[in-house]
């Protein structure tokens, strides 16, 4: 739930601008918000996440902070939370399709944020039955609130249970308690604290089986355990920087790429579709923010969320890096497409074929980089890492969407008007985002390792053996290959 509310909460702000702009602004020329203030409301949420990811990332490596009760205190811990918690808990042979599967609820989030908003627009609409001419009524303050409102009633999460004793106190149901109050994962509790008894006593206690039933190879197990590598070093150390920094680079530098391109597109959507929507002055508040709802909810069902289902089908077939290869490759194409002719045709033709390239850019974006960059860095890493690494690809994801969805929102402008600045214009903004999504794909090709089909030991293991540093993806898998053919 924790990544389809955080869905919820960023993409319902397209269409709550519009009320914004209706209600605070409706002095100023179609209703638009100051450019200040839009960078703002868009920025501040993901700063918050970079925050979130982070501090999450790095408490959930350490002993204090590493259980899943961390969850429900900021939106960034989400990411690293979740994605660590599924990888840890699935086999190598579906691995990828459980943790595309728990990204795929970002996809429900959008297309319910749109769905609240189109109801309680509705309603309203025809509560006040408030034409265009009129002033908006003042309930569209509380129209606004409401659409934030219910999208908080999906972080509660935590279920409570009365307790069979009759004492009158409440406990967590066992599957729920272990998550949230404290008991650590048995890969982390026997990896890291080196304690394999308490693992074991751990997942009998939750799943009511002992641990050589849920290790993926009993033997491979053991000899991790029993591995004499040095786990003495830190997170900034030249021996971490040796082993892990090429891995920690790839993932870092593609999720921030792809967010880049990802947020400037989903947050803006309405600037690039202008044609399809009613011109501010022929409608009023509600129906000028349920058509903006009902284009993004169009583009999450068509697009958004059958991209997602496509990585879930075949993440584990295909592997990480083509998908996120391919991705980037038909995003860098859709983007050209849209934006090379956007000048001279589409800017007064977007018709069927603009919104199928549109969509077609949408699917690739989820069946492609906005997945794989979210499962990679829940397998690369060793269990005392996972979390802390995960959380700062991530934050390094929502700085690139800082970038995009600001940038963009500048830059798309291609003369002064309503208090922007001339930027470069629609043309040169989606060229440029598509040179951003070649930029991902020749990243993805030369740094990032295939995780397909091994498990989260062997990726340590192999992290292990490698000696000197081998940077190019395509330079390192031979090399670790004639080092350890095993583990390939």
């Amino acid at each position: 739930m924790g990544l389809f509310t955080d869905a919820y909460d960023l993409f319902c702000i397209p269409p709550i601008m519009k009320l914004l702009g209706r209600i605070y602004y409706k002095n100023r020329p179609s209703y638009e918000i100051p450019a200040a203030v839009i960078s703002v409301m868009v920025g501040v949420p993901l700063l918050g996440t970079v925050v979130g990811q982070i501090v999450f990332g790095l408490a959930c490596c350490s002993r204090w902070g590493s259980s899943g009760s961390c969850s429900g205190w900021g939106s960034g811990g989400d990411y690293p939370l979740s994605a660590t918690i599924m990888s840890e808990f699935s086999n190598r042979r579906t691995r990828g399709a459980f943790i595309a599967a728990v990204f795929s609820m970002q996809g429900f989030g959008i297309l319910v944020s749109s769905t609240v908003t189109m109801v309680v627009c509705a309603i309203f609409d025809r509560a006040t039955k408030a034409s265009p001419a009129d002033d908006t009524p003042e309930v569209a303050d509380l129209a606004w609130r409401l659409i934030l409102m219910i999208g908080r009633c999906g972080g509660a999460d935590v279920l409570l249970a009365d307790d069979d004793a009759g004492d009158g106190k409440t406990i967590y149901k066992d599957r729920i308690r272990w998550s949230f109050i404290g008991e650590e994962h048995r890969r982390y509790t026997a990896l890291v604290e080196r304690n394999v008894e308490q693992a074991a006593k751990d997942m009998q206690k939750v799943l009511s089986v002992s641990l050589s039933q849920i290790t993926e190879q009993e033997q491979e197990q053991e000899q991790v355990y029993s591995s004499p590598s040095n786990y003495n070093y830190s997170l900034f150390s030249k021996q971490f920087l040796r082993r892990h920094g090429r891995d920690l680079f790839s993932c870092a530098t593609t999720w921030f790429l792809v967010d880049i391109v990802f947020y400037s597109n989903n947050l803006f959507q309405s600037q690039i579709y202008s044609r399809y929507l009613p011109k501010p002055h022929d409608s009023n508040a509600f129906q000028e923010a349920f058509h903006v709802a009902k284009l993004q909810a169009i583009i999450a069902i068509c697009s958004t969320i059958p991209g997602y289902y496509a990585t879930v089908y075949f993440i584990d077939r295909v592997g990480r890096v083509k998908i996120q290869i391919m991705g980037f490759l038909f995003m860098a194409i859709g983007l050209f497409s849209i934006g090379i002719p956007y000048k001279i045709y589409w800017r007064e033709n977007t018709n069927i074929g603009f919104m199928i390239l549109y969509g077609l850019t949408f699917f690739s974006f989820n069946f492609g980089p906005n997945t794989t960059t979210f499962i990679v860095p829940a397998e690369l890493f060793p269990a005392r890492f996972r979390s802390t690494c995960h959380g700062i690809s991530g934050a390094a994801g929502k700085i690139g969407a800082i970038i995009g969805s600001v940038g963009f929102l500048w830059a798309s402008h291609g003369e002064k008007e309503n208090g922007y600045s001339k930027g470069i214009g629609m043309t040169a903004s989606l060229v440029m985002l598509g040179g951003v999504c070649i930029f991902g794909m020749i990243i993805t090709y030369f740094f990032t390792r295939e995780t397909m089909g091994r498990s989260l030991e062997e990726n340590e293991n192999e992290d292990d053996q490698i000696n000197g540093v081998c940077f190019f993806r395509c330079i390192a898998d031979p090399c670790t290959e004639l080092q350890s053919p095993g583990n390939i």
